[in-house]
């Protein structure tokens, strides 16, 4: 049951990293995004190539997770997983640090939780 809950925090955190990508890389401009960031179309404008950036990195979190499913059957397997969920939970401090406080509950927690359902796993 244990590992259940780690599967399902694992692909709640890829997930919420491929939605941050998409949102960052492709959709930065759009109202949407505008109105959830409460950015002007000048401030989007001039910060769509940083948030482009930001996407990728989101990419390779995903990536990340996407890629220590193929070490299942491997001893490997839970620390890779940690790594990349580590990367998460770092990159939600960092956020939170620099940018709102709400980072840490969206980005790091559901990684907290997926890391510890893991290790009890």
């Amino acid at each position: 049951m244990i590992l259940i809950l780690a599967d399902i925090f694992i692909g709640l955190v890829a997930v919420l990293h491929f939605g941050f990508m998409v949102i960052e890389t492709f959709l930065w401009q759009t109202n949407f995004a505008k109105r959830r960031f409460g950015m002007t179309s000048d401030v989007a404008a001039i910060t769509a190539n940083l948030a482009k950036n930001q996407g990728i990195y989101n990419l390779f979190l995903t990536a990340g997770l996407i890629f220590a499913q193929f070490f299942r059957s491997h001893d490997d397997y839970k620390a890779i997983t940690l790594f990349f969920l580590g990367c998460v939970i770092v990159a939600g401090i960092a956020g939170a640090a620099s940018v709102t406080k709400r980072i840490f509950f969206i980005q790091s927690v559901p990684a907290i939780l997926a890391a510890a359902f893991l290790i009890l796993a």
